[in-house]
């Protein structure tokens, strides 16, 4: 299995990482958020390993992040909060299984296991569908009337986000947590440039905007404009 794996703790992070890579699992592995978020903007993984207290960003936060992108890849959450109200938070974000430092190896490898049994990769297959705009969360391919589009890491984010929550208004502040988290760089203005940008690329000329701006609220993707 392709696992990221983020622990910010060295002497555990590095013996989690050494013991999968012995059972033959692919893993990369980011000792803070910030590291994490930009390894899952490159490929995709079978399995997200998060700590829940990372400098940065959190695996809270991260977890959160993915679930809103409509990112489906199996999390396993590590933390040594072990209350009952921690781990409800923890699935609530949308993490699959949650384990209690510290833990056995074998457990570990239990759970992976499981989860990779559950999941089997399915949902990467997942095609989004949007009047005539497909992505697939698999490929990363973007198509108009089966014409493809090219779109950066970040459009191809934003325009996921959009099609999921396809006929919905979505405020800017939404669209920032879900695309761009916590950055504190990013503000209203730097939506509004990738949503002009989004535009440019997947609307027809002549035709209405697929993205609608509703004033004083945000945005909405529709199928027929």
């Amino acid at each position: 299995m392709h696992i990221l794996l983020a622990e910010d703790d060295p002497k555990l992070g590095r013996l989690i990482h050494y013991k999968l890579e012995k059972e033959a699992h692919n893993v990369d592995w980011a000792q803070d958020g910030l590291e994490a978020e930009a390894y899952l903007d490159g490929s995709g993984y079978d399995l997200i390993i998060l700590d829940w207290m990372m400098p940065d960003k959190s695996g809270i936060e991260l977890c959160r992040q993915l679930r809103a992108q409509g990112d489906h890849t199996p999390v396993l959450m590590l933390t040594a909060r072990d209350a009952v109200q921690d781990r409800v938070q923890g699935l609530d974000a949308g993490a699959d299984d949650y384990l209690i430092k510290p833990f056995a190896f074998e457990e570990l490898l239990a759970r992976i296991r499981a989860l990779g049994r559950r999941t089997v990769r399915s949902w990467q297959d997942e095609v989004l569908t949007v009047g005539d705009l497909t992505l697939s969360l698999r490929t990363h391919e973007v198509t108009r009337n089966g014409k493809p589009i090219s779109l950066t890491k970040r459009e191809f984010q934003l325009l996921a986000y959009l099609m999921k929550n396809a006929g919905q208004i979505l405020t800017r502040e939404m669209i920032m947590d879900a695309v761009w988290g916590l950055d504190a760089d990013v503000t209203p203005n730097t939506v509004d440039a990738y949503i002009s940008l989004l535009r440019k690329k997947i609307d027809s000329p002549r035709k209405p905007k697929r993205i609608q701006s509703i004033r004083g609220l945000g945005y909405r993707l529709v199928g027929e404009p």
